[in-house]
């Protein structure tokens, strides 16, 4: 088991900035790629940014170049940097890891809400 613990979230001007942090714990050792989704009311989640355990990096196109992800192994946190934050980034934010056994099995944390004022 995996238990994600997000922060950071909060009400920031347009053009503002943000970190979220999301924090590991429990079996650590077998957790996969890390992400951070969003989601608006009515809408589907969606993936905004991934690393994997390479620290290779994958990102939205929405946020490609604002957004940056990055992870502190030794703390088990995996963070998401947003600069140049507009009033569509307004969503709940969640925290996700993989960890793959017989299956993959995706933990999620239990969301930050960003809103981002015009």
């Amino acid at each position: 088991q995996v238990q994600l613990v997000e922060s950071g979230g909060g009400l920031v001007q347009a053009g503002g900035s943000l970190r979220l942090a999301c924090a590991a714990s429990g079996s650590v050792f077998s957790i996969g790629p890390m992400g951070w989704y969003r989601q608006t009311p009515g809408n589907e989640r969606e993936v905004i940014a991934v690393i994997f355990n390479d620290d290779t990096t994958k990102y939205a196109d929405s946020v490609k170049g604002r957004f940056t992800i990055s992870r502190d192994n030794a703390k088990n946190t995996v963070y998401l940097q947003m600069n140049s934050l507009k009033p569509e980034d307004t969503a709940v934010y969640f925290c996700n890891c993989k960890v793959v056994r017989t299956a993959v099995f995706d933990y999620w944390g239990q969301g930050t809400q960003v809103t981002v004022s015009s």
